[in-house]
């Protein structure tokens, strides 16, 4: 991300300290100080004033840290506490109220923190809040992002069989991804077979599938640090019976209704409910337990939320996820998942959405 699109994002957060009556912001949340600085590493504090920026950091980050943030942010390298570097620059603005990102600072942090400052506040998601909104590149990174995950499951599709392990899928998968250029695994890698495609999260296991199952696969890849988030439902070794047949198109018929429907300008729940709303006049309501979506960004799950509960308004320049789910336990389930841009002109497909069941025969 350009130097320039990060100074921009300082001064959407430096507006923010102005009408929340601070002095300073100390992000710890890493994507949050990602986004404003482009700082990749693994430990980090970023203290936001008015007048500047200062990211505290450690020895390990003293050559990466100064030429990922560049003209963005002061980086100041303690190997020994970054909080009692901290405390150093806070102690030039003693009478300052300095706000921290409660969501996710630790108690123990917490602690030192007052050490640091005399006056500290919670406050609420501000960085979250502008990451909802993508510009093109961050759009551009996801759909690529995307692309490269659907190209990595097309690779290895053909060498599903019979007998195989899930273990055995996910792992060449997650080749696929990294020879694809993946630079993570967003989350862990789900494959779950026949009755275990009913466990909306399972555990990826060493169950040998078998001729004529369902195989859920939920997978990710990431490009420049953004996210990618997609489901697959396919049949390995055979033909779909007719139960998984009508299951599958439901729930086909339900994501294609959200994917075309979904707008900008309705909130969480109303799009929910256009998947939710279909598979209850299925008569599979009480099958789809989980929500329609979610943010996606430089986390896997950002804000905004599609559930039953999301009262907020979906923002042009969102990018979500709209993933509904039937799950049948002993049986089996069905989930399909793709990642939609909320553009003003209306939803745009990042993912190549599958049309028909796919069957490994």
């Amino acid at each position: 991300m350009r130097a320039d699109r990060r100074e921009e994002r300082q001064a959407a957060v430096r507006a923010l300290l102005t009408s929340e009556g601070l002095g300073a912001l100390l992000v710890t949340h890493l994507p949050n100080i990602r986004y404003l600085t482009g700082f990749t590493g693994s430990a980090a504090l970023l203290l936001l004033r008015h007048d500047d920026a200062v990211l505290f950091t450690d020895f390990r980050y003293a050559t990466q840290a100064p030429a990922e943030v560049s003209e963005t942010a002061t980086v100041e390298i303690d190997s020994a506490s970054v909080w009692d570097r901290l405390k150093r620059y806070c102690a030039d603005r003693p009478d300052d109220t300095v706000g921290f990102e409660a969501h996710t600072l630790t108690v123990r942090d917490a602690g030192r923190l007052k050490k640091c400052a005399r006056r500290t506040t919670p406050v609420g998601e501000l960085v979250e809040g502008l990451r909802t909104v993508k510009v093109p590149e961050e759009v551009a990174a996801i759909e690529a992002a995307a692309a490269l995950a659907s190209s990595a499951l097309a690779e290895i599709l053909p060498t599903i069989r019979p007998g195989q392990s899930e273990l055995l899928v996910a792992s060449r998968l997650e080749a696929a991804l990294r020879r694809r250029g993946s630079e993570w695994h967003p989350f862990q890698t789900i494959v779950a077979s026949g009755p275990r495609s009913a466990l909306p999260h399972a555990h990826t296991t060493d169950r040998a599938i078998e001729a004529g199952e369902f195989l859920l696969i939920d997978f990710g890849a990431q490009v420049d640090g953004y996210c990618a988030d997609l489901t697959r439902t396919v049949i390995v070794g055979g033909r779909a019976d007719d139960r998984q047949r009508t299951v599958y198109e439901a729930v086909h018929a339900a994501q294609l209704r959200a994917r075309q429907d979904i707008r900008a300008g309705m909130t969480g729940r109303e799009a929910d409910a256009l998947a939710r709303d279909f598979l209850a006049s299925r008569g599979l309501a009480d099958a789809f337990g989980h929500s329609l979506g979610h943010g996606l960004g430089l986390e896997v799950h950002e804000a905004p939320r599609l559930s039953t509960t999301a009262t907020s308004v979906l923002p042009v320049g969102a990018v979500v996820t709209i993933e509904p789910g039937i799950y049948l336990p002993g049986w089996g389930g069905v989930r399909l998942e793709d990642d939609i841009v909320l553009a003003a002109e209306g939803p745009r497909a990042l993912s190549d959405g599958l049309t028909d069941l796919v069957e490994l025969v």
